[in-house]
């Protein structure tokens, strides 16, 4: 983009890289200046700025908010030495030659800039501007935006962290309890980049009159800071929805699955704009609002790299949250198999039960499951630690 072209054919900033998508912390921003006139023109400067900031910007009532920061501050002096300077100082460019003029700078070491950024009320952005000074006429400028992204990697031990959490919703019908709605939810880790499948395992419970309806949903909240005051906006992403759930009844989700569509990264280290996710799980209710559970998401760029000692930790402190009161937590091992026991000990007699009709007189007819009255030995012996009561280290024993 060029202001204030007058006589000028071209004035534009051409990277060296122009199919580069994105810099991040530490990269070389460099190309040239490329200046074509249609008419003699004279420059008396040429100069070069690599800008980044942050714009905050909407109206909260009959105020208007405006807050910026800055993350990337650059100037230097083109030289023009290929042409010679006239008496005054000044350059002459003629019209039918090209003029290119180099530049280059690195940007600042990681945990000085945020990356790219464009909403609805704010953005952060990136751009080279190229300014021409001429003698006794308008500046002229040209701009070149880039992006920034700043890797986010969701191998790190917060991110892989699990989240959990429960909610309940106690409804009424015409001041009249009608019973409850609850979610139980959890997911392995928070970190997540795209293309990635988000596994859910959640219990929901409805005891109340009415069919209710579980869904999920990956959410994105914008939240915007200026003068002291903060707007917030949402935006619902992939979604997933469950079966009906009628009144009494529960459903499990065991691995079910949303997957991350093409996302921009969350949005860290500025102070006026974020960027955050959360997982929605929630249950749609007839007649009253929706019981609604948030697990924290983090969108990265480097993505999840699976090492066996990672996920032992992170197992490890999804134990010690998830209750296993919650019906979605560890089952308790298995008992010894009763091939322990020699086979001579074991009754020859039929173990399978039997199908029996029983006689049109008695109370409860049809087919019933009849157990034959066998006498079994008793299973092989084993013990158990029961985890929510070691703190003594007592340990049941069962003989």
């Amino acid at each position: 983009m060029v202001i204030g072209k007058k006589n000028v054919k071209t004035f534009e900033v051409v990277f060296n890289d122009p199919t580069k998508a994105f810099y991040s912390s530490g990269d070389k921003i460099a190309g040239n200046i490329v200046v074509e006139v249609s008419q003699v023109t004279k420059v008396s400067a040429l100069r070069v700025f690599g800008i980044g900031c942050a714009n905050v910007e909407y109206a909260k009532g009959k105020h208007r908010c405006r807050e910026n920061i800055e993350y990337l501050k650059y100037e230097d002096t083109v030289h023009l030495d290929r042409q010679t300077r006239d008496s005054e100082g000044f350059v002459t460019l003629r019209p039918g030659k090209r003029y290119e003029y180099m530049f280059g700078f690195e940007l600042p070491q990681p945990g000085k800039l945020v990356s790219s950024y464009q909403g609805k009320f704010g953005c952060v952005k990136y751009y080279v501007r190229a300014v021409m000074e001429r003698p006794s006429k308008p500046t002229l400028q040209c701009v070149k935006p880039f992006e920034v992204e700043e890797p986010l990697d969701v191998n790190t031990p917060d991110i892989l962290a699990p989240a959990a959490g429960t909610k309940q919703k106690k409804l009424t019908c015409m001041f009249i309890p009608d019973g409850h709605v609850s979610i139980s939810a959890k997911i392995d880790r928070k970190g997540f980049c795209e293309g990635e499948d988000i596994c859910i395992n959640a219990k929901f419970e409805n005891t109340c009159s009415r069919i209710v309806v579980p869904k999920a949903a990956i959410v994105a909240k914008h939240t915007y800071q200026a003068n002291g005051r903060t707007k917030v906006r949402t935006q619902k992403l992939s979604t997933v929805r469950g079966n009906h759930i009628i009144s009494g009844m529960s459903d499990m989700w065991q691995g079910r699955t949303v997957r991350v569509p093409k996302l921009k990264p969350s949005l860290l280290g500025c102070d006026i704009i974020h960027l955050d996710y959360f997982l929605m799980i929630y249950v749609h209710i007839p007649g009253s609002n929706k019981v609604i559970l948030e697990l924290p998401l983090v969108i990265g760029t480097v993505p999840f790299n699976n090492f066996g000692s990672r996920s032992t930790s992170v197992s490890s402190q999804a134990e010690s949250q998830w209750s296993p009161s919650s019906s979605l937590g560890t089952l308790p091992s298995q008992p010894p198999s009763y091939s322990n026991i020699p086979s001579d000990s074991l009754h020859n007699s039929l173990l399978t039960p039997l199908l029996v009709d029983f006689d049109a007189d008695v109370d409860d007819e049809g087919i019933f499951m009849l157990t034959p009255n066998l006498q079994y030995f008793p299973p092989p012996a084993y013990s158990e630690v029961d985890k929510d009561c070691n703190s003594n280290g007592h340990v049941l024993r069962v003989c």
